[in-house]
């Protein structure tokens, strides 16, 4: 017998997913699963774990929005596809586009998620042509090009929510290796004075203070 599975998820102890949690019961979820304080960039939160454990072949994981699942297009188009492995249904409450129970919304589902690949994998591609043009300039490894400020500040953030170096790598589109030479760097000089430095550099017509 098929199951209708809620999961909700607030970023801060502080906050009360009672709201959510009513919105999935309300669409039918027997069982709602409740992560308290638990980051979206991971994948290790372990009432999504339980979760993940507790849905069968047939059944529907509904969720407020997929943000609550997946912090990231990749970590999303990745649990999604997994789930349709396990023969698992997603649907959410606040994006028509992601409803696999019917299907046109398999359909549509298909269309949003080609999309969203394409962007990660145009985000990539334009990594790579970058690091290209940066070794023809003799700028070898061009290491500038890969980890941005903007970047820097991601994987600081990712960080220090518990992220892996893998999975920070994966999310940025670069190498494993660039984010754990960027991350030792501001664990030694200071985040903030590092990546101040790094954008006054950058500046045309300007240096260090």
């Amino acid at each position: 017998m098929s199951n209708v599975v809620g999961y909700a998820r607030v970023s801060t102890r502080e906050q009360n997913p009672a709201a959510q949690e009513a919105e999935l019961r309300a669409a039918g979820a027997g069982r709602v699963f409740i992560d308290h304080g638990e980051s979206s960039r991971l994948a290790d939160r372990p009432q999504w774990r339980a979760c993940l454990d507790y849905l069968r072949s047939g059944d529907t994981l509904v969720v407020r929005a997929l943000d609550r699942i997946a912090g990231s297009e990749v970590m999303a188009i990745e649990t999604v596809n997994e789930l349709g492995r396990r023969e698992v249904n997603i649907k959410s409450l606040t994006e028509p586009a992601i409803d696999t129970t019917t299907p046109m919304g398999r359909a549509l589902f298909s269309i949003t998620a080609v999309y969203a690949q394409l962007r990660v994998d145009t985000i990539r591609e334009n990594t790579r042509r970058g690091l290209a043009h940066a070794r023809a300039q003799g700028r070898i490894g061009g290491r500038p090009t890969v980890i941005t400020p903007e970047r820097l500040d991601v994987a600081r953030r990712m960080r220090a929510d518990g992220d892996t170096l893998a999975h920070i790598a994966k999310v940025l589109g670069v190498g494993k290796s660039s984010v754990a030479r960027a991350l030792g760097k501001i664990e030694s000089a200071g985040v903030h004075d590092v990546v101040a430095t790094k954008i006054v550099d950058d500046t045309p017509g300007r240096g260090p203070a």
